[in-house]
């Protein structure tokens, strides 16, 4: 299996040292991707081979992911925004296109809310908001972050690639062998025991401080002015989570100004590895019929 190769340039963005990933003509229109929460920007590997037209394509690896650096400590996720705020004035002083699945898609809808100046597209990827806690308050969830913020975490880790990509697979059935292999070998790092594990700060496993409140981010997405894609998957987190609740799916929906949604079938959360090709496919379609020169 042939991939488009990629190149890794390093930036200081707020005193951190951010890896950001590029594929394709540096000279074509620029897109950028924004990965999910324990993963890294390699994951969209698949979806770049399926594009079609030519994109310079960005992909940093967030703040304690991938080849950015750790900071071995509890994460703060307003950073995000700011860290992103600065990664797109250094490529580009115009609206910019914005791909995120997952907590990517949850920094970018957020972020297109704060600076709706900043983005001429969005495309959102499994992802419309958390559910509503009902289960704890705020002061049980501040005394787990507590609790979490004096122990020491490790992410699990397994003894070869090979093992890795066999995890992989028990995870996510609908990933192929070749695609698994790939996954292991790309976003992961060996430790200094030479054992493999995800290439994950193990802090961004500690719960949040705060509780989720659903208005906050509903605020966020009714000052977005940019169109906005919702790409749902068939078996992901949107369905899972609010298809139950018509009313709910609505009210979400209902906070975009501009949206269309569409549902990639036969895919988990993970649709960049389940289907790229429909992901890419219906990714590229939506930038296109929006304008191809922001």
């Amino acid at each position: 299996m042939s991939h488009q190769s990629s190149s890794v340039e390093f930036l200081s963005i707020r005193g951190l040292r951010y890896a950001i990933r590029h594929w394709g003509d540096p000279q074509a229109p620029m897109v950028f991707f924004l990965h999910g929460w324990m993963d890294s920007s390699p994951t969209f590997q698949f979806v770049v081979d399926a594009l079609q037209s030519s994109w310079h394509v960005v992909a940093p690896d967030w703040r304690g992911y991938g080849q950015s650096e750790w900071l071995s400590r509890p994460y703060w996720f307003p950073d995000y925004y700011a860290d992103l705020a600065l990664i797109l004035d250094h490529y580009s002083s115009a609206p910019v296109r914005l791909v995120g699945h997952s907590m990517g898609a949850n920094i970018a809808g957020i972020f297109a809310g704060l600076r709706p100046q900043r983005v001429a597209q969005l495309c959102m990827i499994d992802f419309l908001g958390l559910p509503v806690p009902t289960d704890t308050d705020a002061c049980t969830q501040l005394s787990q972050w507590l609790t979490e913020s004096g122990k020491t975490h490790a992410m699990r880790a397994y003894p070869n690639h090979a093992a890795l990509a066999r995890r992989l697979r028990v995870s996510n059935p609908r990933l192929t062998e070749a695609r698994a292999a790939f996954l292991a070998q790309t976003v992961s790092f060996i430790q200094p025991d030479g054992q493999v594990a995800m290439a994950c700060d193990p802090w961004h496993k500690i719960p949040s401080p705060q509780r989720y409140h659903l208005e906050d981010t509903l605020s966020s997405w009714r000052r977005i002015s940019a169109p906005v894609q919702l790409v749902v998957a068939e078996h992901g987190y949107v369905n899972k989570r609010f298809a139950h609740d018509p009313a709910q799916l609505a009210l979400r929906m209902g906070a975009f100004a501009r949206h269309e949604s569409t549902t990639i079938a036969d895919a988990g959360h993970n649709i960049q590895h389940d289907q790229p090709e429909a992901l890419a496919c219906a990714i590229e379609a939506f930038l296109l019929r929006h304008g191809h020169s922001a």
